[in-house]
Parts: structure tokens; sequence; C-alpha cells
């Protein structure tokens, strides 16, 4: 039972690994390898009745990161739609190429501690479309803020969802994140940054954004800087409702897009039906990333089942004899997420170490957080950033390999180093 059920898991693994070439989409090889480890679970002579109460244990869970990141995803696209994102880009006035690469650089860090990576990627990728006529100039910028979107979105609870998993799972607390993984996550973009700013030749840029680039906008100046302020002071207070009232995280989201929801009604509600649908909350709802969170849920409910029939504690405890060294594991891991994705490789890592082996805010948690985060930059299909640059600038494999992969796994192993360093100093 448990050798069919690892098959079927590395069946399911490979369809989604390979999702491009196979033309599958990654959420239906997840929900279908999900359902199945669980099938084979219960038929397997295993009692209904326990099998039953274990699934409705990590589908509580389950629903919690559900929840939350639908509430932030929602959010996210009413901002959008809204033209929120024009609040950052209409102050951008640099026209020198080093210059610009910080800036861009340091807002993709900055915003995706706030949003998440690959919402950060996607209004990175369109406003330097309009910052940077040169193709290959715009590649290197894409590049750059794919590293930039996975080391912001590391070091905060909400900026990336393998860091919102160790949250929600009570791995990590907010401000020990924050504090412990801040600088490394600074020196894993200011090394490649730093780099370049030695390597790229220093030209102006015909940057300047002139007044038909604003022409189609949904919204007023008023109303776009209400939501964007809006959007983000809901996605600050998630953390800070709960540290103050215990709560799960779902519930500050929730209460933060309801706020939202009645502020976007009551500003539109003099306006025409069409143009109000556009701008409304019913519009977002449609408009976001459906089949990525039904992709987490066939990766976590899979997870779920290998750690309920014991397959993941056993793979904890062969690691362990094995290696042995825990930055040694988490190091590894953030590698193999430059392959495989990230979501199933720390929800793995969840169900392998529990809590009572790892407390909350222990090393391991902590610089698998950074590992998981960043180590995706390492190769463009290894995040959810890099695949969304990919597809935007069509930017070739092998061309990021040659000329952004080194940078990646320099930052990436800078930060570790710093991390590490300062545990060993103030720890």
């Amino acid at each position: 039972m448990e050798i069919l059920i690892a098959c079927l898991f590395v069946a399911g693994y490979v369809v989604i690994a390979f999702e491009h070439p196979l033309k599958v989409n990654k959420a239906a090889a997840a929900l279908i390898t999900g359902a199945l480890c669980w099938t084979v679970y219960v038929l397997s002579g295993a009692s209904h009745e326990v099998v039953g109460h274990q699934l409705a244990e990590h589908l509580s869970e389950i629903a919690g990161i559900l929840f939350f990141l639908l509430g932030a995803m929602t959010i996210v696209e009413i901002m959008d739609a809204h033209d929120g994102f024009e609040t950052i880009s209409e102050r951008i006035k640099t026209t020198d190429k080093r210059k610009l690469l910080w800036l861009i650089s340091f807002i993709a860090f900055s915003l995706s501690a706030v949003l998440d990576n690959l919402t950060t990627t996607i209004v990175m990728v369109s406003l330097i479309r309009k910052l940077v006529p040169g193709k290959e100039d715009r590649l290197f910028f894409a590049g750059m803020i794919v590293i930039a979107a996975n080391a912001g979105g590391a070091f905060s609870p909400i900026g990336d969802v393998t860091t919102t998993m160790l949250w929600i799972g009570g791995q990590i607390s907010t401000f020990a994140i924050i504090g412990k993984l801040f600088l490394p996550s600074l020196v894993c973009i200011l090394t490649p940054l730093l780099i370049l700013s030695v390597t790229m030749k220093g030209e102006k840029l015909n940057n300047v954004l002139t007044e038909t680039d604003k022409e189609g906008l949904s919204s007023s100046p008023r109303e776009r800087l209400s939501v964007f302020l809006l959007g983000i002071g809901a996605l600050l207070f998630t953390p800070v409702f709960k540290t103050f009232t215990h709560l799960p995280p779902y519930m500050g989201i929730l209460l933060g897009l309801g706020v939202i929801w009645v502020w976007t009604d009551l500003m539109h509600k003099a306006k025409e039906d069409d143009h109000k649908r556009k701008l409304s909350v019913l519009r977002a709802l449609e408009r976001i990333d459906t089949p990525s969170i039904l992709f987490f849920l066939g990766i976590l409910v899979t997870v779920a089942a290998l750690e309920s029939v014991g397959i993941l504690p056993q793979l904890a405890q062969w690691m362990d004899k094995s290696i042995g060294n825990e930055s040694v594991i988490a190091i590894s891991i953030g590698l193999l997420s430059a392959v495989v994705d990230n979501v199933p490789l720390v929800a793995a890592a969840m169900g392998m170490y529990s809590l009572d082996t790892y407390p909350m805010d222990s090393y391991f948690w902590e610089f698998l957080a950074y590992t998981a985060g960043t180590g995706g930059s390492i190769l463009i299909i290894g995040s959810a950033a890099g695949v969304a640059a990919m597809g935007m600038e069509k930017i070739d494999f092998m061309w990021y390999l040659k000329r952004i992969s080194l940078l990646a796994l320099l930052g990436y192993l800078a930060g570790a180093f710093v991390y590490i360093l300062q545990y060993q100093l103030f720890s």
C-alpha cells in the first residue's frame, strides 16, 4: 500500500514537472494524485472511520491556507482593476540603466513582501515594458525582478506561499521570520545587483512615460490611491490581526476583503452598471487564478495522505540518518526547488518533521523558509515568478541559465551564509 501511494505521488509529480510539454494543467494532475492516494489508503484495509477522521483534520488546516490565498488574491485583483499600481509607476523618473535596475529590484523586493512574488513579478514586468525599450536589457531586468520578488517574499509571512504555509501551520511567527530573514533576503538580492553594477554598461534609457500611457485607465487618481492604500493596509493588517487575536490568518484577510468590498461598492454606486461591474469585487473573484488554488489543494491533500500512511516520517528519519545536518537538508531543499515546485517540497517537510522535533521559530523552519523561497530563482522554471516572467517576456530557458542562474545561485548562497552566521552570532 505504501509503495503504491509513493508511486502515485512520483507519477503525479512527473506530470506536474512536465506540465508544458504534456499540455496537462498541473492543477488537474495534483487533484487526481491527491484523490487516488486517499482512495488507495482507504481501500487498503484501513478503518473508514480512522481515514475519514485523518482527512477531516488535514482539510481543516488546508482550508485555512486556501481561504487566505483566496482573500489575498482577490484584494490584489481589486487593486489591479483600479490601476492601483500606476501609483508606483508614475513616480519613476530616472533614465540611468544602473539606477533603474536598483530601483526596479528594490520595488519588487518591497512589493513582494506585501503582495506575493507572482503578482509582483507580473506588475513589475508590465512596468519595465514601458521603461526599458531594448529587448536584451529588458530580459536582464526581468531576471532581476524574479530574484528580487522571490527574495522579498521569503522574509514575509504573506510574501511567498511557502512562507505563508509555514506561518499558518505554526512553524514560524510573524516578527521572528521578518527579523531573522530580512538580512539574508536582502543579501540575496544585493549580491547579484552589485555584480551587475560592475558588469553592466551605464547607458541612458528613453523611458519617460507619456500621457498616452495613462489612456484607458478605468479609475480616477483619487480612486486609484484610495484602493491601493486600502489594499496594502488590509494585507499588512493580517499579521497584526493574527498576533493580537490569535485567530487564523484567513480571518484577518477576509475581514480586510470585506472592508474593501464595502468601500468599492459605495465608491462606485452612482456609476453605470457596466463600468461598475468592471471595478467590482465580483469581477475580481472571476479573474483570480483559481487553477493555482486547486493546485495547492491537490498538492496539500496528496502530502496529507503521505503523512497519514507514515511515508513522510520514515523519510525524515532516513534523511536524519543519511545527512544528519539540518543546514544541508534545508539548502538541498532550496536547490531542489529550482527544479521542482517549492509548494510540495515545503508541504512534505512540514509532514516529515513535527513541531515536537522542531518547535516554532526554530532554526530549521526559518532556514527552510529562506531556502525554499529563494532557491527557485536559480532556474527560470523554479518558481511561479520565473514562469510568469518567462511567459510574459518569452525568456529562453538557456538564456536565463547562462545569464541569470549564476547570479541567482551566488545570491542564494550568500544569503544562506548570512543566515547561518547570524544564527551563530546571536542565537
